[in-house]
């Protein structure tokens, strides 16, 4: 792939400067702009043959406008300095039709970013298609040679995507920076007799050359397949539950969304005014580190231009505060956080157990490794998803498990988390590893 050269980040910027002065002229009292370009190849071969190939470029500008308490905002996919112009013209017609809101506008001028480090998040991937494709069957034909109970694919896609993002406001500040992300993922299905069970795995990274081997994707797939084979139906009862970290971070992620301040001002939120509260045992604590290098989830301001920083979100269990942007956050009179457009590397500190240790801390139990549908309500926390996973009993897996519904509620679950596992996962915005929860009801035959 070619690296992205046009347009340069001084171009994007001046395209952001001309939107912000079109709307100035136009009468706004505030303004912000954002435009984006991106470059991105996707390939995805199944059973040895290319299924999809996609090449992606794309370019786009946003402009939101202010005037009295009334916001406007329009978009554009043309750059070109007439398009432009008319997008501004745009959003400044909608402002007519939209409320007064006392609450809307740009963050304080005092919070927005000055100057940001290098977090070393653009690493291109100079691969064409060809490359890609050889990367992808070399994925999955590792998988599929693991084992002869392998008997099917839903294919092996290598991805990349890199981004160049300015955004601008009429306080003065404007700022970008390149991002890249890449990919390499693996279907399969394995099947024995009558049973016929399906597994995956990926591998991401903002850098190319930190990512898994495409044959070990291949065949972690597999192996994850082949051990849900045989899989049996549990009896209705309570008994501990041992959160994969990739679902962990989904529990995580509820307790987020719960503390947003979107939840919080539209009293929707189970964990409603939970500052100060005990929301974890004391040995947990949840902490956001915006600027780690290279991570998935870093970035030196959030999608207002606000300047990230280091925070302790819950400290020994106990909620500091609440996720916030400037709007929530004026909602609720607050200061906003710096999360507009979400959290940014929110890690659980704490004491780990290794994998082993967790099951043995368990004894018998139910070690989930698949979620299925959208059983969690954000008003009342209460929580009920089908799984499917492995029964554990005295420390060791006895067989694999589906066809199973478990049920708590998330306030419950969170002070009822025993353990965290070292087996922490970094593909994302939330880094965690295993949650061992004492005790859920898990509804079976």
């Amino acid at each position: 792939m070619s690296a992205i050269t046009e347009p340069a980040a001084s171009e994007l910027e001046a395209i952001v400067g001309q939107a912000l002065a079109q709307a100035r002229q136009g009468g706004a009292t505030q303004a912000e702009a954002g435009v984006s370009v991106s470059t991105g190849l996707s390939v995805t071969v199944r059973l040895g043959e290319v299924e999809t190939l996609e090449y992606q470029r794309d370019r786009g500008l946003g402009i939101t406008v202010y005037v009295g308490g009334r916001k406007g905002s329009a978009s554009t996919a043309n750059l070109a300095p007439e398009a432009i112009a008319e997008t501004v013209m745009k959003a400044l017609s909608i402002v007519r039709f939209t409320a007064v809101d006392e609450f809307a506008g740009l963050p304080d001028a005092a919070v927005m970013a000055r100057d940001w480090p290098d977090l070393d998040l653009c690493h291109p991937w100079e691969i064409d298609a060809p490359a890609a494709i050889e990367l992808a069957r070399e994925c999955e034909a590792a998988g599929r040679a693991c084992d002869p109970r392998i008997t099917n694919s839903e294919g092996a896609t290598v991805s990349t995507q890199r981004t160049l993002r300015v955004l601008g406001n009429s306080h003065g500040f404007i700022g970008g920076y390149p991002s890249s992300v890449h990919s390499i993922s693996c279907v399969l299905l394995g099947q024995s007799g009558d049973d016929l069970q399906r597994d995956y795995w990926f591998t991401t990274a903002r850098d190319w050359r930190r990512l898994e081997g495409p044959a070990e994707v291949g065949r972690r797939a597999a192996e994850r397949a082949l051990r849900r084979l045989g899989a049996g139906r549990l009896a209705t009862r309570r008994a501990p539950v041992l959160f994969v970290p990739e679902l962990a971070r989904g529990l995580v992620g509820h307790l987020v969304a719960a503390v947003s301040g979107t939840a919080q001002y539209r009293r929707s939120s189970f964990l409603l005014d939970a500052a100060g509260e005990r929301l974890l045992p004391e040995h947990l604590s949840l902490v956001e580190r915006p600027h780690l290098p290279g991570a998935l989830g870093s970035a030196p301001f959030d999608s207002e231009g606000v300047a990230t920083r280091d925070r302790d979100l819950v400290v020994d269990g106990v909620l500091q505060g609440y996720v916030l942007d400037a709007y929530s956050a004026r909602k609720l009179g607050l200061t906003t956080t710096g999360n507009a457009g979400g959290v940014h590397n929110l890690m659980v500190r704490g004491p780990t157990l290794a994998p082993e240790a967790l099951l043995q801390r368990m004894g018998t139990g139910l070690l989930v490794t698949e979620l299925m549908g959208q059983g969690v309500n954000p008003v009342t926390g209460d929580y009920s998803r089908g799984g499917a996973g492995f029964w554990v009993e005295g420390g060791a897996i006895t067989g694999p498990v589906h066809e199973i519904t478990i049920a708590g509620n998330l306030r419950g679950m969170y002070r009822d988390v025993v353990a965290q596992g070292s087996d922490v996962d970094e593909r994302g915005t939330i880094h965690c590893g295993s949650l061992l929860i004492g005790e859920m009801t898990i509804a079976g035959d």
